[in-house]
């Protein structure tokens, strides 16, 4: 698959307009995981987690750290204008998680009775 095939293909399932746009959201994407290398150091170093178990240092980056890179890509989404983008995606982060972790259901009360 050629480079311009790759990229219309990814364009066209996250209903991306432009190819600035794309590398507008790949370089989102790029700063938001950029912070997250830069700030994980500092951050365990605040907490005094430096020769902590594996078990606590997961904890923290999955309490911490995934909501501060979700914030991150907002945050670069905006000031690259691509703010509509990447709060599609944290919508739909939210209801997978309503969904999966809450067991809430969407559906209403009607519907969810007769399923």
């Amino acid at each position: 698959m050629s480079a311009r095939a790759f990229l219309d293909k990814v364009k066209a399932k996250y209903n991306i307009k432009s190819d600035l746009d794309f590398w507008l959201i790949f370089t989102t994407f790029s700063l938001a995981g950029s912070n997250i290398g830069f700030f994980r150091p500092k951050i365990f170093r605040l907490f005094g987690i430096t020769h902590a178990h594996l078990w606590v240092k997961v904890l923290v980056i999955l309490f911490f750290f995934v909501p501060f890179y979700q914030l991150s890509t907002l945050f670069y989404g905006t000031l690259l204008g691509q703010f509509p983008f990447f709060w599609e995606r944290q919508k739909k982060l939210g209801r997978f998680l309503k969904r999966k972790l809450l067991r809430i259901d969407d559906a209403p009360i009607a519907q969810r009775a007769s399923s």
